[in-house]
């Protein structure tokens, strides 16, 4: 569903090449968010209902300015800096947090960003402790990898003038407000496929080791 977007821009040659399959038989399951446009500061007010999980990719800062509104975090962080920024994000946090219901999951994807003398300024580091103060712990860690193809050739002038090396991943942090097991319980049964490469995984794990020659 994703890929044919790009049906409408295809000419006459073009190869769309589809990554994955869908079963057939497998109805697709469309739920309609409701959107609500506000200041996430305000989600006591603006959200009615306590959440089963909470989400977000947040602004890293100036990195990417989204709009000139007073409140977005990105344009705070240009034109009030990086501890403004800092403060309006954890309000966003402590506000989101709190309409968490307990024994829940929170996750947010961030990334580290450089300052003007190119020192990174610990976004990752600074979104763990806005969490604490909101009374989550950080109960896993995954890295999303992004763009690897091209980092060496996006970023080879970049290390020869300044030895900065390239970033190509992200952190996906996930929080728990109250107690692990009972939020893992609250998420429900989940299906585990094993493949061929979990197989061969655990196959080698459980595995004697073997008399190697001399």
């Amino acid at each position: 569903y994703y890929e044919a977007k790009a049906i409408p821009f295809l000419r006459e040659g073009d190869c769309l090449w589809v990554v994955g399959s869908r079963p057939a038989e497998a109805a697709p399951v469309r739920i309609e968010p409701d959107w609500i446009v506000g200041d996430a500061r305000d989600a006591d007010t603006l959200v009615e209902a306590d959440a089963d999980f909470v989400f977000s990719c947040p602004p890293y800062a100036d990195l990417e300015v989204y709009s000139e509104a007073a409140n977005d975090l990105s344009h705070v962080a240009r034109e009030q800096g990086y501890e403004a920024f800092l403060e309006t994000y954890r309000a966003a946090i402590v506000a989101a947090c709190a309409r968490l219901k307990d024994d829940r999951f929170a996750a947010f994807v961030v990334g580290d960003m450089r300052d003007k003398s190119g020192v990174f300024r610990g976004f990752v580091g600074d979104t763990v402790e806005a969490f604490r103060a909101a009374g989550l712990g950080l109960y896993n860690e995954a890295i999303l990898v992004t763009a690897a193809g091209s980092l060496a050739m996006r970023t080879g002038a970049q290390f020869a003038a300044t030895r900065k090396l390239g970033r190509t991943h992200q952190q996906l942090l996930v929080f728990v407000k109250g107690n692990a097991k009972r939020a893992t319980q609250a998420c429900g049964p989940v299906e585990v496929e094993e493949t061929a490469l979990t197989a061969a995984a655990t196959d080698s794990v459980g595995a004697k080791p073997q008399p190697q020659p001399q």
